[in-house]
């Protein structure tokens, strides 16, 4: 009797859906003999897992303030210390985990799927409309995304909400060009002509052909983009033009705290190593789901 695993792999599938349900398997598995995308996976699933029970993980009110526990070093009570108004840490930075998250998740949202389209007709329709779609996105990119977002939100006001929409708008011109990169070497293929004689318009063409083409290729930029997105917050809220007090964003309870970090270390410190183990476990899946999703890697290996 055949088992679930054999219907998996089965190299000839008897429906679409058994072809993709047995791709997703063979993904899960080659990641699974990634080390390192097992470790980025985990410490992702982490944060999502803070995020989501935060109530229960926070060992005190993140907000509430105590001023005769200021300063408090890490201890039993307090596992990363208190800050300089008595607030405990641990709380705080799991609590933050959501701000991130929410971050992360929307700046994904609406960058990656406008870059996606951008690219996708400038590659597919050439000539002038490439031109011109190709020269906003050079303007964009040729300037410092930290400097173009700070001066989005300056424009914009300070806010967790405009610094969302200010990173969308620096992040988008990468995913354009890698989304024109693929169309180019998909827009003169045998496959695409026939779709094409078959009637199917250029929209058809764009909409259940070409923009699935990409999609693996933007999943790797977007997860690898993680990263900066994630450090673009947090300057952001360094310099006070992110999220306003009394939010816990990691970015800003670093900048709380560096006024204590050499008697103190631990006020900047916890924030600090949390946004990089977060960083880290973006880029550790992202360089994961590149060797499993880029076929080039595949034929080299």
């Amino acid at each position: 009797m055949a088992t679930l695993r054999d219907w998996l792999i089965d190299d000839s599938p008897a429906s679409p859906m058994q072809a993709r349900l047995g791709r997703l398997y063979r993904i899960f598995g080659a990641l699974m003999h990634n080390p390192l995308a097992v470790i980025g996976a985990i410490i992702i699933a982490a944060l999502i897992f803070a995020a989501l029970f935060a109530p229960w993980l926070a060992t005190h009110d993140p907000l509430r303030q105590a001023l005769a526990e200021r300063l408090l070093p890490p201890s039993a009570e307090h596992w990363m210390g208190t800050d300089e108004l008595g607030r405990d840490i641990w709380s705080r930075v799991v609590y933050g985990a959501r701000i991130t998250l929410v971050i992360v998740a929307l700046v994904a949202v609406l960058a990656a799927p406008a870059g996606l389209v951008i690219g996708v007709i400038s590659g597919y329709f050439g000539g002038w409309v490439d031109r011109i779609l190709m020269g906003i996105t050079d303007i964009f990119l040729s300037l410092p995304k930290l400097i173009l977002a700070l001066a989005f939100v300056a424009a914009l006001g300070p806010g967790i909400e405009n610094a969302i929409i200010a990173i969308a708008i620096t992040s988008w011109p990468g995913y354009a060009r890698v989304a024109r990169a693929e169309t180019l070497t998909f827009k003169n293929s045998e496959f695409i002509a026939a779709v094409r004689l078959l009637g199917a318009s250029s929209l058809r063409v764009n909409l259940g052909h070409v923009l699935p083409l990409c999609t693996s290729s933007m999943i790797i930029r977007v997860t690898l983009d993680m990263a900066g997105i994630i450090l673009t917050a947090a300057g952001l809220g360094f310099i006070g033009l992110g999220a306003q007090p009394p939010l816990p964003e990691w970015g800003a309870m670093i900048s709380r705290g560096r006024s204590f970090i050499l008697d103190q270390w631990w006020v900047a410190t916890m924030p600090g190593f949390a946004i990089i183990l977060v960083s880290l476990g973006f880029c550790f899946l992202g360089d994961g789901l590149r060797d499993v999703l880029d076929p080039k890697s595949g034929e080299q290996r």
